[in-house]
């Protein structure tokens, strides 16, 4: 079976991209999750999160932005003492506060991050072909840090948009990609 030469260096890597990797997904919570996880991911293997996952589902509540926003000082020496995710201190006050920019959204998360998806998108030949940024990650960028978002610049956008399904870049002799 042929796949993205990424999804072939781990079994943690094969499952997460057979099941989930570049399926349309929908919920605030669920793109909430991985919007965050994402950010934590930032300057990090993707790997190690994703070890990582069901930790930081527990230490955040299950990445409900309700219980997420309403996280203080306790919360967060908690989240920082927790061997079990990523302790950084500028991403745990960004999951935070983005917990609390979601609560102000004027429109609903999927609805906001979807409005990016491109109109056309080109699925890469090889992951050569697979660019870091795309005009489209870096508008999500600007207008999420223009809602108070953190950690979500145009490289962590456009990973999030692949993540979720908002585009398809399963090179093309993946038997995940779905044809043009």
């Amino acid at each position: 079976m042929n796949r993205c030469a990424w999804a072939e260096s781990t079994p943690d890597y094969t499952a997460y991209h057979d099941d989930e990797w570049g399926r349309p997904l929908r919920g605030e919570r669920n793109l909430f999750e991985r919007m965050s996880l994402e950010a934590f991911q930032s300057g990090l293997s993707w790997l190690t999160i994703l070890r990582k996952r069901e930790n930081f589902r527990a230490a955040f509540a299950d990445f409900e932005p309700e219980k997420v926003a309403a996280f203080g000082a306790a919360d967060r020496a908690r989240l920082m003492a927790d061997a079990g995710i990523v302790r950084n201190n500028l991403k745990v006050d960004a999951t935070i506060a983005n917990a609390r920019a979601v609560l102000e959204l004027d429109v609903p998360l999927d609805d906001l991050l979807w409005s990016f998806a491109p109109e056309t998108h080109v699925r890469p030949a090889t992951l050569a072909d697979v660019p870091a940024t795309t005009a489209e990650s870096k508008a999500m960028a600007k207008e999420l840090k223009r809602r108070g978002f953190r950690f979500v610049g145009p490289t962590t956008c456009y990973a999030l948009m692949q993540a979720v399904g908002i585009v398809d870049d399963h090179v093309a002799t993946c038997f995940r990609s779905i044809p043009d």
